[in-house]
């Protein structure tokens, strides 16, 4: 198969260029020569930058993903890494869980102020905190009594 330049590369995995000239100073990428001023990359080069975007999408560093891959370019994925990242992820899912909850129960409360909803003063409590979404936090199904 024939050689992509630069644009072409863009095109496909859906960045810019100037995000392929990044990767490449990063050493995440490499371009096989030019063709006049254009990069020339090997068509591998697609899938190397959807490993790249899945693990930027999945909360990986670059340094990170730059580690994911072989000295011949392959994928060598960390296992332990993976499933530390998957528990990581749970983590912040649950913690979204609780603040989109506690943000529904603000946006309904009955109460006349925000400021007098017993939940949304916790909710502020916790943020002060940094507890915001943390298990154990009173959820917003919690029903203001007065």
């Amino acid at each position: 198969m024939t050689e992509l330049d630069i644009a072409e590369v863009a095109r496909r995995a859906g960045v810019p260029a100037s995000t392929l000239r990044f990767y490449e100073e990063k050493g995440l990428i490499a371009s096989t020569g030019r063709r006049g001023l254009r990069r020339q990359y090997d068509p591998g080069v697609v899938e190397r930058l959807a490993l790249i975007a899945l693990g930027r999408t999945a909360g990986f560093s670059l340094d990170e993903i730059a580690g994911m891959f072989a000295p011949d370019g392959q994928p060598r994925l960390d296992r332990r890494m993976l499933a530390d990242k998957a528990d990581e992820l749970d983590r912040r899912i649950r913690e979204l869980g609780v603040l989109r909850d506690s943000l529904r129960h603000a946006a309904a409360c009955p109460a006349p102020s925000h400021m007098e909803c017993s939940t949304f003063r916790r909710l502020l409590k916790a943020a002060l905190s940094g507890a915001v979404g943390r298990r154990g936090d009173r959820g917003p199904g919690h029903r203001d009594r007065r």
